[in-house]
């Protein structure tokens, strides 16, 4: 059985050599592979990690071009391709390989999401919206993507997106039998925005009562987990004029 299972191991042992920067061992590993499997897409991706390890990036891009000229599909060097423009500081060229893999993988949540917050981290909120807008159509119970495009949408401001943020809050709260106390805070400064935003209109019952039971279960939380903060929150919620 052991012989069956060598090339494997010859695998797992180069890859976990370059984790441990043993590139020696992980070079030797690889040459066997190569030997054994010549112009194998399994270990012409061994040998662009090689070159990743190495720092050598413009080595590693060309090997992984090689691959994708046979298999313009290959997920795995997709990936790589978008870790190496991440690991090389260039958030750009990261979004824009992530783009054009999710033109291929368009239903990768993981990618949406390493794309919205990508997306967060150069300020580009719109675009983050939209990645977090196409997450949550396609898992619509997932509380962390309401409450991230909550986030995202409170950011950017503006009476509509704060609005909107509110009912994506609010839904977070829902999604979480009411224990996202992220959420919760979330509807009240939501709410303390929209009402500056809005002075001197008339102010809808339903978001006057959510606002209200929002800031009432905030202090019921923090009395029962940081009974030492309970004063701090209240007097922040009164000054919301929310308590």
């Amino acid at each position: 059985r052991l012989a069956s299972e060598q090339w494997t191991l010859y695998e797992q042992v180069a890859v976990a050599a370059m984790d441990c920067q043993r590139l020696d061992v992980a070079k030797d590993c690889i040459g066997v592979l190569s030997r054994q499997f010549p112009g194998s897409a399994r270990v012409g991706r061994l040998e662009a990690l090689l070159f990743e390890a190495k720092g050598d990036w413009a080595e590693a891009e060309r090997a992984y071009a090689l691959i994708l000229e046979t298999n313009p599909f290959d997920q795995i060097v997709h990936k790589r391709k978008i870790a190496i423009a991440k690991a090389q500081g260039d958030m750009s060229l990261a979004v824009d390989y992530l783009n054009k893999y999710l033109e291929l993988f368009m239903a990768d949540h993981d990618a949406w999401r390493e794309l919205a917050e990508i997306y967060v981290s150069l300020q580009m909120y719109k675009q983050a919206a939209f990645c977090y807008e196409e997450l949550i159509l396609a898992q619509p119970t997932i509380p962390l993507y309401h409450l991230a495009y909550a986030e995202v949408l409170y950011t950017l401001g503006g009476l509509e997106n704060l609005q909107t943020a509110k009912k994506y809050y609010a839904s977070t709260i829902q999604l979480t039998g009411g224990k996202n106390t992220r959420a919760l805070f979330g509807v009240c400064l939501c709410s303390a925005a929209i009402s500056q935003l809005t002075k001197g209109r008339n102010k809808e019952e339903e978001s006057s009562e959510l606002q209200s039971l929002a800031a009432e279960a905030l202090m019921k939380d923090y009395k029962r987990r940081a009974p030492s903060m309970e004063a701090l929150v209240a007097g922040m919620l009164k000054n919301m004029k929310l308590s």
